[in-house]
């Protein structure tokens, strides 16, 4: 089936908090890690709001609340290497246990797909949990491409990810999509000088995504042609 004459012939997705709720597991992994620590646990909303940048981001957030330090002092910290392989120990495990795609989602990839979309995944996540979450829920053969924090020496909201997606698949930035949850999102959008939509229900920081104005927001990713 070809696509409309004014459908995306790309669109690249975010992954944590546009296609699947992952906070609960996130969650999870980060109070296993401090628990093994004797630290303090965090609570589900705080991790919710430290999504964005990575694990090993959020793991120093988490390091900073719980014990009452500044980011900078974590990350100079002796004990952060021991500490994060502890979590990855952590994540590895809880990965795909509690995590659900959103509402729409695996009915949109499909359509999107028998249409003749190009689809690709450009996230922060690193790839070794990405490709456990998307194998967890069936999501993996949606995909021409999957772009992860790990995949070049920049991550979002460095544009390095989409561009690499427009090249691979010849397709102009004014013809793709970029479809996210976050400002993080919408600023590497604008960066690759591509168009944003944005869905509300996902971890932008505790702010509201309006604030970053996209280009749309809607309700779910049903939403695209």
């Amino acid at each position: 089936m070809s696509l409309p004459s004014n459908a995306p012939r790309l669109v690249m997705f975010d992954l944590d908090g546009t296609l699947v709720e992952t906070a609960p597991e996130i969650c999870d992994a980060v109070n296993d890690t401090l628990s093994h620590f004797a630290l303090a646990p965090v609570a589900q909303q705080q991790v919710n709001d430290w999504i964005g940048h990575g694990t090993h981001s959020l793991l120093v957030q988490a390091l900073a609340f719980s014990q009452g330090q500044t980011e900078a002092e974590v990350r100079a910290s002796a004990a952060l290497a021991d500490i994060a392989a502890v979590f990855k120990t952590h994540y590895a495990q809880r990965c795909g246990t509690r995590s659900r795609p959103y509402a729409d989602v695996v009915d949109t990839l499909a359509r999107l797909r028998q249409r003749g979309a190009r689809l690709a995944v450009v996230t922060n996540k690193e790839s070794a949990y990405t490709q456990t979450v998307l194998d967890a829920h069936g999501l993996t053969g949606h995909f021409d491409a999957i772009i992860c924090g790990d995949t070049f020496s920049t991550k979002k909201p460095e544009p390095e990810g989409v561009l690499s997606c427009l090249a691979k698949f010849a397709v102009a930035a004014s013809e793709s999509l970029f479809v996210g949850d976050s400002s993080i999102d919408v600023a590497t959008a604008r960066n690759a000088g591509v168009p944003v939509w944005v869905v509300p229900y996902g971890y932008n920081m505790g702010q509201p995504i309006s604030a970053s104005a996209p280009d749309r927001i809607v309700a779910t990713i049903g939403a695209i042609d």
